[in-house]
């Protein structure tokens, strides 16, 4: 019996033996990420943003003529100031008569169109700082229609006046209507000027004392016509002579309606 004890306890210590002498498999804890990966990361991320935000600004102030943009800036208090030119002080531009704001802007495909129609508006916007686009109007031009301007229009203040270009064919023929139309915007206050603006009266248009600068074309259909629709504002503010009795002030508008959109007299 002794001796079968002895076998016994010699069986254990050599079964405990050969457990321990197995090699345990120990999972490695996964690798930690040094401090620096943290700092990189911010680093991009503060990075990222500034670039966003600077991006953002440039765009948002660099194009006050995008509707969204505007009333952005209109919340930043922050909106661009229209400059009170003169007759004297207005900037140097391109001169057209209606046979040439027809040839010039009639061929013009609409991708051409917007594209020329958002450097108007943001050129008006800017007080011209690159006036490569600005360009007044003169002419002879019928008045067809006139109306008041309100806060759902482009000029929250004035009136328009709906003209239709008038062209003598060559020097023996009386004037006759042309395919430009011509809205014209007068930034004023006193909007019973309006009334004196009656269809069928002559709106004699020129580069002085006028001024009146393009910011917006369109073509449309009228009939079986189509027609070179041209919207111009004066830049020229002061006393605003309509013959020789009545006269009224125009001023540069304090804020104007981009998303109101163009033309201004819908069809």
């Amino acid at each position: 019996m002794a001796r079968l004890a002895v076998l016994c306890e010699s069986f254990k210590f050599s079964l405990a033996f050969r457990r321990s002498a197995v090699p345990r498999v120990i999972e490695e804890p996964a690798p930690r990420r040094p401090a620096y990966f943290w700092w990189l990361l911010a680093n991009l991320l503060a990075l990222c943003f500034a670039v966003v935000s600077w991006t953002v600004c440039l765009h948002v102030f660099g194009n006050p003529e995008i509707p969204r943009n505007y009333e952005i800036l209109r919340k930043l208090g922050r909106l661009p100031e229209l400059k009170r030119y003169t007759v004297l002080d207005v900037p140097n531009g391109n001169l057209l008569d209606a046979k040439g704001q027809y040839s010039k802007f009639f061929g013009l495909t609409g991708e051409q169109l917007t594209s020329l129609n958002n450097r108007l508006m943001r050129n008006y916007l800017t007080n011209f700082e690159k006036p490569l686009a600005l360009t007044y109007i003169e002419g002879d031009y019928q008045v067809e229609d006139t109306r008041v301007l309100g806060p759902k229009d482009f000029l929250p203040s004035g009136f328009a006046v709906r003209a239709r270009a008038l062209v003598k064919p060559d020097d023996f023929s009386s004037a006759a209507p042309f395919p430009v139309l011509v809205e014209y915007l007068f930034p004023t206050t006193e909007t019973a000027a309006a009334s004196s603006f009656r269809p069928g009266d002559i709106l004699s248009i020129r580069k002085s004392p006028n001024c009146a600068a393009i910011v917006h074309i369109e073509r449309i259909n009228e009939g079986d016509e189509q027609l070179v629709c041209l919207t111009v504002i004066p830049i020229a503010y002061g006393p605003y002579k309509i013959g020789d009795d009545i006269t009224f002030g125009i001023e540069p508008p304090k804020e104007i309606r981009p998303a109101a959109g163009f033309p201004v007299f819908k069809r």
